[in-house]
């Protein structure tokens, strides 16, 4: 008996949260997304879980569902190359794949609606960044068998020079088309 009384206090709520005017919805505007009285609300209700997936803001869709979903392949070829010699890997560009996954974890859980889908595979290509710029540096440590340190402020001078041949590339391109 008292779990019959939970579901209707669920029922009841979620009723009334989708009577209320949230924070993206238009004055007077009731029920889903696009809906202006309350004849959408019972239909809401009589939808499958599919229909209601299919329909929602944030569903399939939307960008909120494909973007994580195609991120993901970001993710899978980082752990494939965790196979490969550390010699042959990049490291501005694991360097990259790790800032972009701590940037967006946390970006994705700041931003209005959360999208944790995406701050979920965001987190996975940085912890992929982190083992494969790891990798990078124990390898290169080993050939110098120099400490951290040395091996650090090595990558840092060359991320700096390539940051500054793409800089001046670009500068180039620019002059080339103002002229």
């Amino acid at each position: 008996m008292s779990s019959r009384v939970g579901f209707r206090f669920l029922n009841n709520a979620r009723a009334a949260f989708r009577n209320t005017a949230g924070p993206f919805r238009r004055p007077g505007a009731q029920g889903r997304r696009f809906q202006s009285s309350d004849a959408g609300a019972s239909t809401a209700e009589q939808q499958s879980t599919f229909q209601r997936l299919w329909n929602s803001p944030v569903g399939v869709k939307t960008v909120h569902f494909w973007a994580p979903v195609m991120k993901w392949a970001l993710v899978i070829a980082g752990i494939s190359d965790l196979g490969r010699p550390a010699e042959k890997l990049s490291l501005t560009q694991n360097g990259a794949l790790m800032a972009t996954g701590a940037i967006w974890t946390r970006w994705c859980l700041i931003i209005k609606p959360r999208n944790v889908l995406l701050a979920t595979v965001n987190f996975f290509l940085g912890c992929v960044g982190v083992a494969q710029v790891s990798r990078i540096i124990m390898y290169r440590r080993s050939l110098k068998d120099g400490s951290t340190t040395e091996a650090a402020k090595e990558l840092t001078g060359e991320a700096a020079d390539s940051a500054k041949a793409v800089a001046e590339k670009a500068e180039a391109v620019v002059e080339k088309k103002s002229n």
